[in-house]
């Protein structure tokens, strides 16, 4: 039976990533039945939103959904669709691997990290307060109150960290659960228990206390500014990192420095109801319709999609077709070339083309 999948290009550049991506994944022989939706700044002036009700509606029937790059409007507008999308679909865990390919220019060539990062609570949850306004004023007052010893400033933003049990454990759980169905051997949670004890405090209690559930998966905890030294100095010790949001935002974009940059980075939102799939790269708007940008972030997301699916050997064979086509060099975007300006880099349909070509010729790992 085929899988039913929402399909959503997105802006920008991404409608032609989408598309390359969507070619690719046909072409496993996987059978899809995809429910194509629009988002994004291209139709808010005919649907009045950047995100219809549709798209939502689409989602939780299906229960799978793999998108293009969305725009995010600077200084104005809607907030963020990505941002709308994890809220209402309540996507708690956002995972990101960062895994090395041979052919890609970096520094290393042993990385082979996932980070899991709590999308809901932290720092990102939202809870600001502008400087001098009377909510700002009011709450600074209240806690001076509350604590004495408190400094804060007379003209002072705030924003709020609230850390929650029953957040930390849904996602550290989901680490665990990421880890033992992917042959993953250990768990590393990343926190600042100590400084910020009542709430990294709480995520690394509730952390251990998962782990001990969780027997068969090593577990480690490890404070976040040393962390981010050791993803630099010895990344192949580390396996699975589960992040409160904030540092999980902070070192998932590390960990693709790690491994050549977003270019090669994919992406996944999932909750226990729908799980999105998506390159973690921007729509970079300035190169729409030119045939130019990388779609192998979107299309390595389409890997994960196809594990999450249990299609287990497609994606073996479309992550392997994938590594060739990097490894060759040859058709690859411009990006991925040695130098930027090389005349013989390819544009977005032909490295599906190529990768195509592999998954045809049955190259496997």
């Amino acid at each position: 039976m085929a899988h039913r999948v929402t399909f959503i290009p997105g802006d920008g550049t991404g409608p032609e990533i989408a598309e390359a991506t969507k070619r690719v994944l046909d072409a496993t022989g996987v059978d899809f039945d995809w429910d194509v939706q629009e988002a994004g700044v291209d139709i808010m002036e005919s649907a009045g939103t950047p995100l219809p009700d549709s798209v939502l509606e689409s989602i939780r029937e299906t229960r799978v959904a793999i998108k293009g790059p969305i725009t995010t409007p600077v200084g104005h507008g809607f907030r963020s669709v990505n941002v709308a999308l994890r809220k209402e679909l309540d996507l708690f865990a956002c995972v990101r691997p960062c895994k090395s390919y041979a052919g890609v220019r970096s520094k290393y060539d042993d990385v082979d990290v996932v980070f899991v990062r709590e999308n809901t609570e932290d720092l990102y949850a939202g809870i600001e307060f502008e400087r001098d306004t009377p909510e700002a004023l009011s709450l600074v007052e209240k806690i001076r109150e509350l604590d004495p010893s408190a400094l804060i400033r007379d003209h002072a933003g705030i924003s709020i960290k609230p850390i929650s049990v029953e957040g930390t454990r849904r996602v550290v759980q989901f680490a665990f659960d990421y880890a033992r169905e992917n042959g993953r051997r250990k768990v590393t949670a990343v926190h600042k228990a100590n400084i910020m004890k009542f709430t990294d405090g709480l995520w690394l209690a509730v952390a251990t206390e998962v782990a001990t559930a969780n027997p068969d998966i090593e577990f480690e905890e490890r404070i976040v500014d040393n962390m981010c030294m050791q993803l630099v100095q010895k990344p192949e010790l580390y396996d699975v990192l589960v992040l409160p949001n904030l540092y999980g935002d902070i070192l998932s974009d590390l960990g693709a420095g790690l491994v050549g940059g977003l270019g090669v980075a994919p992406g996944a939102n999932i909750g226990e109801g729908a799980a999105l799939f998506e390159p973690t790269h921007g729509s970079a708007p300035k190169y729409a319709g030119m045939n130019k940008v990388n779609p192998i972030a979107m299309m390595l997301s389409g890997v994960m999609m196809l594990r999450h699916l249990k299609e287990h050997d497609a994606a073996e064979r479309m992550e392997t077709a994938i590594a060739e086509v990097i490894r060759e060099g040859e058709s690859v975007t411009y990006d991925m070339k040695p130098h930027r300006d090389d005349p013989t880099a390819v544009g977005t349909s032909e490295v599906a083309d190529a990768i195509i070509a592999k998954l045809a010729q049955g190259v496997r790992a």
